[in-house]
């Protein structure tokens, strides 16, 4: 920069974040499986609530979100005074690394982890650490090793995204116990709710000091375009984050949308079901015409080519056919692709292009 006005340290370091495409020039029916989002779209009854929002969009939201914290802590059994909401779970990890980072600290993250943990880290002045991933699963050993005096956030998103993979709770803890006394242990949750029986880490951070949850209404409660998201953490944690989280960072319309969409139990557990139903027969139909993933435990595939070429072809081959999946090369991974799970014609449409493409 030439001018004397300049940004703080590491915001130039910044890549501007890309999201999935949803256009195909010169197409008009395109199905979009490159964002991750929910094919069914939310319950009834959050639409319902939403509109009913409308009446009352000259008032100011609330302050506190107290009714939708009651609702998650109702439906996840938790504490709603240690709940706190954000515009999305972005807006959760911008807070924790607003307020537990900044220059000369470190915050460590594994080398296919989501591209907004180095951007908060980048942005509040600290420096983000990459470390290695096992075969595309979260590595302890690896996260512990790149551990220093210097760390004081520790990234992980269980299931991950891109990759769909998961470790189990006893790696979790043990991860837990032995980073440093001054560091935060962060799981992102944002695709728990598409394992059954998985609280997210919950019960872990009933039990330690150290550790916070976050979640998101943008996934499984198809409300990404709302921007709902929450965490969970001992309380003198997140009485830090309530403490530079704007007073009416959600608007009254989402946090009506979200609690009706929570308390949808029903609706919720039925896309839950559809997305692994899905997910499983185009994971298995992929595989037999020689494209293989990992096992994912959230509402994606990553799609594994044999080399980067490739796979940009196919995305190439997929978007003439009015496709859009997502390329992953920012994650280190150029030979993949990610493909959203849709509903049934969209995941039998895609395996028929990619088998197309294949030439099988």
């Amino acid at each position: 920069m030439t001018t004397a006005i300049r940004p703080q340290p590491g915001i130039m370091d910044i890549d501007l974040y890309q999201g999935g495409a949803s256009h195909v020039d010169g197409l008009d029916n395109v199905i979009k499986l490159s964002s991750n989002e929910n094919p069914l779209g939310p319950s009834d009854a959050a639409i319902k609530a939403f509109r009913d929002a409308s009446y009352d969009l000259h008032r100011y939201p609330t302050s506190d979100h107290s009714r939708l914290r009651q609702a998650i802590a109702g439906v996840h059994g938790l504490d709603a005074d240690r709940i706190i909401c954000g515009a999305g779970s972005d807006e959760i990890i911008a807070f924790l690394c607003q307020a537990f980072s900044g220059e000369g600290t470190e915050v460590l993250h594994t080398e296919h982890g989501f591209g907004m943990y180095r951007i908060s880290a980048l942005a509040n002045g600290a420096t983000p650490v990459e470390v290695k991933e096992n075969e595309r699963v979260t590595d302890v050993d690896a996260l512990l090793a790149g551990c220093t005096d210097k760390t004081r956030l520790v990234f992980i998103a269980n299931p991950n995204n891109p990759t769909g993979t998961m470790i189990g709770l006893s790696e979790i803890e043990r991860l837990a116990n032995g980073i440093p006394k001054q560091a935060i242990l962060v799981l992102d949750g944002a695709y728990a709710e598409y394992v059954e029986g998985y609280d997210g880490g919950a019960a872990l951070v009933d039990a330690h000091e150290n550790i916070v949850m976050t979640r998101t209404f943008s996934k499984l409660y198809g409300l990404g375009g709302l921007r709902v998201g929450w965490g969970y953490g001992p309380a003198h944690i997140i009485d830090v984050l309530n403490r530079v989280r704007g007073p009416f960072n959600l608007s009254q319309a989402a946090v009506n949308a979200a609690e009706a969409a929570i308390n949808d139990v029903d609706y919720a557990n039925h896309c839950r079901i559809e997305n692994a139903r899905w997910r499983n027969w185009m994971a298995d139909a992929l595989a037999e015409i020689g494209v293989p993933s990992d096992v994912s435990c959230a509402n994606f595939i990553l799609a594994r080519f044999k080399s980067q070429s490739e796979a940009e072809a196919c995305d190439d081959y997929l978007k003439t056919q009015g496709l859009i999946v997502r390329r992953v090369a920012g994650y280190k991974l150029p030979s993949c692709l990610r493909i959203t799970v849709g509903d049934e014609s969209a995941c039998r449409r895609v395996v028929h292009a990619i088998r197309q493409f294949k030439g099988d």
